[in-house]
C-alpha cells in the first residue's frame, strides 16, 4: 500500500507546480513584450500556449485525485519571475536584453524540469500510472523548450557580443577624432577596418 506521507508529498508538489504554471501564464506575455528578435517573441508565446496546457493537465490529475488544485503559492517560481522582472527592468537593448531574457526564461525551465521529474518519480511509486503519462509529457516539452532556447542563445549571444564590440568601436573612434594634432593617415590608419550598420 502506498505511503500517505508520500501521497501528502506528492499532492503538495503538484499544487506548487500548478502555481508555478499559472504564474507563468502572467509572466510569459510581458517577456514576449520585452523580446527583440521576431523568434525569441514566437518562442514565448508558443511556450505561453503551452503553459496553458501543462496547466489543464494538472487540473486533470488534481481531479482524479479529487484534490483541489489551490492553497499552495510556489516561492521558488515567485522569485524566478521577480528575477525576470528585475532584467526586463534594466536598460539593456536588442539582443543583450534578449540574452537576459533567454537566461531567466532557462532557469525558470531547469526548474520546471525538476519539479515535473520529482513528481512523475513519486506519480510512479505510488502507481498513478495515468499521472506519470501527463508528467512525462510535460517533462518532455519542457526539456524541448529548454533546448530551442540554448539554440537561440547562440545566435543571439553572439549577436549581443557584436552589439558590444560595436559601441567599443565607435568610442575607439570618437577617441581618435579628438587627437587633433595627429596627421590625418596615422588616424585613419588606427580606426577599426570593420564597421557594423
Amino acid at each position: 500500500m502506498p505511503n500517505e506521507g508520500l501521497k501528502e508529498l506528492y499532492i503538495d508538489e503538484l499544487k506548487d507546480m500548478y502555481s508555478a504554471e499559472n504564474q507563468l501564464v502572467k509572466a510569459l506575455p510581458k517577456m514576449a513584450k520585452a523580446a527583440s528578435s521576431e523568434e525569441l517573441r514566437q518562442g514565448f508565446e508558443e511556450h505561453l500556449e503551452q503553459t496553458k496546457e501543462h496547466v489543464a493537465r494538472l487540473e486533470r490529475i488534481f481531479e482524479a485525485l479529487d484534490e483541489s488544485p489551490k492553497g499552495k503559492k510556489c516561492m521558488g517560481m515567485e522569485g524566478l519571475v521577480k528575477e525576470g522582472s528585475e532584467v526586463m527592468g534594466e536598460d539593456f537593448e536588442d539582443a543583450v536584453m534578449d540574452a537576459a531574457l533567454i537566461g531567466a526564461a532557462q532557469r525558470v525551465e531547469h526548474y520546471e524540469i525538476a519539479a515535473y521529474g520529482t513528481a512523475s518519480e513519486f506519480a510512479n511509486l505510488l502507481g498513478e500510472s495515468e499521472h506519470v503519462s501527463l508528467l512525462q509529457e510535460t517533462l518532455q516539452e519542457e526539456k524541448e523548450t529548454d533546448e530551442k532556447l540554448t539554440e537561440l542563445a547562440r545566435e543571439i549571444n553572439q549577436q549581443a557580443n557584436e552589439g558590444g564590440e560595436e559601441i567599443e568601436e565607435d568610442e575607439e573612434v570618437v577617441d581618435l577624432e579628438e587627437e587633433e594634432d595627429q596627421p590625418k593617415t596615422a588616424r585613419s590608419a588606427r580606426k577599426p577596418s570593420k564597421r557594423v550598420a
